[in-house]
C-alpha cells in the first residue's frame, strides 16, 4: 500500500469554514453496498433502525489555542514579542507540553504572559514543542484558560480565518463533558437535542465513551509505504458500562455505529476476541486495509483529507476503491469536506 493509493482531488471550495446551521441539516451521504444515496442528517430516523447503538465520543475541545507576550532579561531591559501557542497534552508533572510559533526564538526559562490572570514558564524546549508550567492550576486555570483561550480550529480552517467567539459552540458536541481534547471529534458536531431525542423515540440506543482527540489527528502521513507510519498517542477510557452495553447489542444482533473515527479508534483498541472490555489508557492504534474489525458494523464519519490516516480507516471498513467512488461522487456532488463539512454513513 502507497500513500498515493490513497490520494484524490479536492476542490478547495469544497472546504467547509463554517458549520451547516442547525447542526443536523448537513448533508449526509449513505453509503450501503453498491447503492449511494444523498440524504440530511436528519434522515438518520430513517436510515436507522431500533436497537441500533450509536457510540459517542464526549470528550469536550478545551479552547487550547493562545496569544502571548514572552518576556525575558537583555542588555536593552525587559523584551516582550509575540507568540502562538497551542496547548496538546498535560503531564504527569503538570506542566503542559504545546505547540509555539515562532518556536525557534522561545527560550527555555522566558516567561509568556497571556492575560492578566494567566502566564507560563518555559521549563524546556525539544526541536518540536515545548513544555509550559503556568502560574495556576484545577479550576482557577480552567477559568483563567476560558477566558484567554480560543477554540483550537483544524490548520486548514485556521489558515483561512481566525477562530471567534461562534467557534465556542460551532466546534463543540453537545454532549460534550469531560475536557481535555484538543480537536473536536467532527462527526458528533451534527448532532442536536431534538435529533437525540428523535432517535431515542425510535428505540436507536446511545453509549458515550471518551478520547480525548489530540493535534496529531492533523499530522500528515510522511512515508510511501504506509504501513510503517506510527500514529501519535491520544487518551481514551471505555467504562465497563460502556463495554456491557456495546457487548449486549451485538448479541442482540443489533448494529454497532461509532459516530467519528476517534469512537472507533478506541472501541477497536478495547476490543479483544470479539467482546469489548473495559478500558483506559493511551492508544496509538493505525487502522488501514486488512484490519480486523471486531466490534464496528458500520460507521458515522464527515469526508477526510487526500492522503490522510483516517481516508485509510475508511478504506479498511469498506475498501479503498469503494471510497475513492464515494468520495468522487461527493466531490461531484457539491459536498462540504472536512471539519466542519457534511457527514456519511458507511455500512459495509
Amino acid at each position: 500500500m502507497q500513500l498515493s493509493d490513497f490520494d484524490f482531488h479536492l476542490p478547495e471550495a469544497l472546504i467547509a469554514t463554517r458549520p451547516a446551521k442547525p447542526r443536523s441539516s448537513a448533508r449526509l451521504l449513505v453509503a450501503e453496498g453498491a447503492a449511494i444515496r444523498d440524504r440530511r442528517v436528519t434522515d438518520l430516523l430513517e436510515e436507522l433502525r431500533a436497537g441500533d447503538r450509536l457510540v459517542l465520543n464526549n470528550t469536550k475541545v478545551i479552547p487550547a489555542r493562545l496569544n502571548g507576550q514572552r518576556w525575558r532579561d537583555s542588555a536593552q531591559g525587559r523584551v516582550a514579542a509575540k507568540v502562538e501557542v497551542t496547548l496538546l497534552e498535560p503531564q504527569a508533572s503538570g506542566t503542559w507540553r504545546a505547540l509555539a510559533k515562532p518556536l525557534r526564538k522561545v527560550a527555555q526559562g522566558e516567561v509568556i504572559v497571556f492575560s492578566d490572570q494567566l502566564s507560563a514558564r518555559v521549563v524546556a524546549k525539544t526541536e518540536s514543542d515545548l513544555a509550559l508550567e503556568f502560574n495556576l492550576t484545577g479550576e482557577d486555570f480552567d477559568a483563567a484558560l476560558a477566558q484567554a483561550g480560543d477554540m483550537p480550529l483544524p490548520p486548514y480552517i485556521a489558515a483561512k480565518r481566525a477562530p471567534d467567539a461562534q467557534d465556542r459552540d460551532d466546534y463543540q458536541t453537545v454532549f460534550a463533558r469531560h475536557s481535555g481534547a484538543v480537536a473536536a471529534p467532527t462527526a458528533s458536531l451534527h448532532f442536536d437535542a431534538a435529533l437525540l431525542e428523535a432517535l431515542r423515540a425510535k428505540g436507536v440506543q446511545f453509549t458515550e465513551v471518551t478520547l480525548h482527540v489530540g493535534a496529531g489527528t492533523f499530522l500528515p502521513v510522511k512515508v510511501e509505504d504506509v504501513t510503517t507510519h506510527r500514529m501519535h498517542a491520544e487518551w481514551g477510557e471505555v467504562t465497563a458500562e460502556a463495554a456491557a452495553a456495546i457487548n449486549a447489542t451485538k448479541a442482540a444482533g443489533g448494529r454497532v455505529i461509532p459516530v467519528g473515527t476517534t469512537a472507533l479508534r478506541l472501541i477497536e483498541s478495547a476490543a479483544v476476541d470479539g467482546q469489548l472490555r473495559a478500558w483506559r489508557g493511551t492508544t496509538d492504534i493505525f487502522i488501514y486495509p486488512g484490519f480486523r474489525f471486531q466490534v464496528t458494523d458500520a460507521l458515522m464519519t464527515n469526508f477526510h483529507l487526500p492522503k490522510s490516516t483516517l481516508l485509510m480507516l475508511v478504506s479498511a471498513l469498506i475498501g479503498r476503491d469503494r471510497v475513492l467512488r464515494i468520495y468522487d461522487h461527493a466531490v461531484k456532488e457539491g459536498y462540504r469536506f472536512f471539519s466542519y463539512g457534511d457527514a456519511s454513513l458507511l455500512i459495509p
